[in-house]
């Protein structure tokens, strides 16, 4: 299932994050890949442990905080420290799967991806081409959002960004390790989150129906949630 979360960051938020980005000096994009990603992957990356991407990825976690609608869908347990990416010139990503287990140089920092996040950062009107596109829920050219708009995605599928022709496509990506493995009772509990709300903001928080659903979607959370 794919989630779009709209607004994750503002117009506001978006400048402030480019104004980082805009400055700081990028390098080849495969200074993180593995070796069948490296066969696929042409763009340019912040250094994954300099000062700009770490500055940026507070910024972008701060915002994930804040947005109740990505709580909601990734339950997020653990969340990668954010990279993010430039393409230009013709510059893509082709067909690849993320890693199952991602860690983090220089730390102990480990987790099991789940949950694949892109963070649009460029305006889709100021480039051509650079779509993602996923496996099974996207085709040619691909998912291309405004700027502060985010994308989840699982994980375990294949996945690639299609060549940019002209302009700059900015993103900052992730991953995620969600409280629920599994995907299909992820999707349950988001949808019974999504009624819920409805229903409360029908019936008020205090209608005995809401607070009912209320208790099953914390009871199936309990049940199926690693903390």
């Amino acid at each position: 299932m794919i989630r779009i979360i709209p607004d994750v960051l503002d117009a506001d938020g978006v400048a402030k994050l480019r104004s980082i980005l805009d400055a700081a000096d990028w390098v080849d994009g495969n200074e993180t890949s593995g070796p069948q990603a490296a066969l696929a992957k042409r763009n340019q990356q912040l250094p994954e442990l300099g000062e700009a991407a770490a500055e940026a990825g507070r910024f972008v976690l701060d915002a994930l905080g804040r947005s109740p609608l990505f709580i909601a869908a990734a339950l997020p347990l653990k969340i990668y420290p954010p990279y993010f990416n430039r393409y230009a010139g013709g510059e893509s990503f082709g067909d690849h799967i993320d890693n199952a287990i991602r860690m983090r140089r220089g730390s102990e920092f480990r987790m099991r991806s789940d949950l694949s996040a892109t963070l649009f950062l460029a305006d889709p009107d100021s480039y051509e081409g650079g779509g993602l596109v996923v496996e099974g829920f996207s085709d040619a050219p691909g998912i291309k959002l405004p700027a502060g708009h985010m994308v989840l995605y699982p994980a375990t599928t294949v996945h690639r960004v299609e060549p940019v022709t002209s302009g700059t496509r900015v993103a900052s990506f992730f991953w995620i390790q969600s409280m629920v493995r599994d995907q299909g009772q992820r999707n349950l509990l988001f949808d019974l989150d999504m009624g819920v709300q409805g229903a409360a903001t029908a019936l008020g928080q205090g209608d005995a129906t809401v607070v009912r659903l209320t208790g099953v979607y914390h009871n199936l959370l309990r049940r199926w949630a690693d903390s």
